[in-house]
């Protein structure tokens, strides 16, 4: 049998085939984009001496690897620079809640220079349906740049099994087509981790099984991200030494009227109860099971009996919840401005097990103004669930 030594040189990853010739890696720089580059922030980690960096993203953003090793190497770039960095991180979300939660997350911390995205392994697992994708990654982008103009953003797109298969069937993943397209329409950085493993495997530089082994990466696979990171940091110091810094702020148009870029949440306390609810200051789960950081301890309007009822007036365009849905998740029927009755079920495949931040969208692309939301828990639930139980975290709106 063949056996392989994998070591990291440079911004490659290299791999020395035990007696035979040596395999030749891919070259990192084939899976980015520089497009506009990230002129802005340079200059400010250079000239400014202060800046802040945000890491917007789910559990490969949450968990220790490739964003602490960036932090590091920032500083190591740009020793006079005081950094304040913003870890963003949520397990489990995708674009979606990103968009809703980015205002008060990232934005409300002060002017970021340069921010990190990530969404596409969640919003592949969580089955986004592909408006809901280019809506919020496009407000993701609207909203950060209309707070700051000259925010430099990246959007990466990591690695799952999922994507692998699609790219060995010839396709590409819609999650990061999705990314592609708002990336290259308002010409910001990106870079395709995905399709880099997914290449990477194929030339048998390593394997998923024995080096990179989950969506989660081992550490050869967050040092695997990092490099390639490293290295579009590299190509963009060097691209803004030879063209300089764009001094074009203006914002594209939009690619979608209907773009969540006024995501913000709504406090609980605004909903009106008719019946059945009760707003609990301090929740935590009764039952033992997991839970994730930020949606536990935190204040949660909870309803466990069917019929349980409430409204809420909002003015925007587009109305959802976060939730947290348990092993007692139920089904909620809800209508907008007195319209047709719809339903939705609050259990997902992980509820068994984890009272999972859960983000709902709820109406969209709606007429601007004021509208009013109605929920009821229904009589019926799925049939894994051992309950009827509704927790509301926050309630989302974008408010164009």
């Amino acid at each position: 049998m063949t056996k392989v030594l994998f070591c990291f040189c440079g911004s490659l990853l290299c791999s020395v085939v035990m007696g035979y010739a040596q395999l030749k890696p891919l070259d990192d720089g084939n899976y980015m984009e520089q497009r506009a580059g990230l002129g802005h922030s340079i200059e400010i980690f250079e000239h400014q001496k202060t800046a802040t960096v945000a890491f917007l993203g789910g559990s490969i953003t949450y968990n220790r690897g490739w964003r602490n090793k960036v932090s590091a190497d920032l500083e190591k770039r740009f020793p006079e620079t005081k950094f304040h960095f913003i870890a963003a991180g949520i397990p489990s979300l995708g674009s979606l809640p990103h968009a809703f939660r980015l205002k008060r997350d990232v934005l409300d911390s002060g002017k970021v220079d340069l921010l990190f995205l990530e969404a596409a392994v969640n919003d592949e697992v969580n089955g986004t349906d592909s408006l809901s994708q280019v809506r919020a990654l496009e407000g993701i982008i609207r909203h950060a740049k209309l707070n700051n103009p000259k925010m430099d953003i990246i959007l990466m797109s990591f690695a799952d099994p999922d994507k692998t298969s699609t790219y060995h069937k010839g396709k590409v993943p819609l999650s990061v087509k999705n990314h592609e397209l708002v990336a290259g329409h308002y010409g910001l950085p990106s870079i395709n981790l995905a399709k880099a493993v997914s290449d990477r495997l194929a030339n048998q530089e390593f394997s998923w099984e024995h080096d990179f082994k989950d969506l989660h990466p081992s550490e050869f696979g967050q040092e695997l991200y990092f490099k390639a990171i490293q290295r579009l940091l590299t190509d963009a110091i060097s691209v803004q030494q030879v063209k300089g810094v764009s001094s074009n702020l203006s914002l594209a148009k939009a690619l979608n009227d209907g773009n969540f870029s006024k995501g913000q949440y709504v406090d609980i306390q605004n909903a009106r109860i008719k019946t059945g609810w009760v707003l609990q200051q301090d929740w935590k789960p009764e039952d033992g099971k997991n839970t994730r950081k930020g949606f536990v301890h935190i204040p949660m309007l909870c309803a466990t009996e069917a019929g349980s009822e409430l409204s809420l007036n909002f003015v925007g365009n587009a109305i959802g919840i976060s939730i947290v849905s348990g092993p007692d998740a139920g089904i909620l029927s809800y209508s907008i401005d007195e319209g047709p009755e719809q339903q939705i079920d609050l259990y997902t495949q992980w509820s068994k097990s984890l009272h999972l931040p859960w983000y709902l969208l709820l109406g969209s692309n709606l007429k601007a103004g004021k509208h009013q939301l109605r929920l009821k828990i229904s009589e019926a639930k799925n049939i894994n669930s051992k309950g009827n139980a509704c927790r509301i975290a926050h309630f989302l709106l974008n408010a164009g």
